[in-house]
């Protein structure tokens, strides 16, 4: 048996109208995509998040699942959803990782890389 081969994506984007800048509150939506690559079928049991703000403070996000599933994925399948945080900053970031069983039940982590959240104002 190989190792499960997943691919964890994510888009994330700034909420200007859930948000209140001059409270401190930056809304900030995501979408992930994870797909199984491999050759064998992998489910996802549960997540850890590490979401950093602009300040270096890093809050821990445990759970089971994601959005209330947790999605198996057949060889070449690939699974999508879109969450949100708040932070006090208007930058921040994101990492962190999917506790996973492969077909034969043994439990792997798939590393959800780094990716930003920032509340990108343009210039006229």
């Amino acid at each position: 048996m190989s190792e499960p081969a997943i691919k964890i994506s994510a888009n994330s984007r700034y909420l200007p109208e859930r948000s209140s800048p001059d409270e401190g509150h930056y809304v900030f939506a995501y979408t992930i995509v994870i797909e199984n690559l491999g050759d064998e079928a992998a489910q996802l049991l549960d997540r850890h998040w590490i979401i950093t703000d602009a300040d270096g403070n890093a809050q821990e996000v445990r759970g089971q699942g994601v959005v209330g599933e947790q999605p198996r994925l057949e060889p070449g399948e690939r699974y999508e959803y879109t969450s949100g945080t708040v932070l006090p900053t208007p930058l921040g970031s994101m990492h962190g990782s999917y506790g996973m069983i492969d077909a034969a039940g043994a439990r792997f982590e798939a590393t959800i890389p780094a990716f930003s959240l920032a509340s990108i104002t343009t210039l006229h």
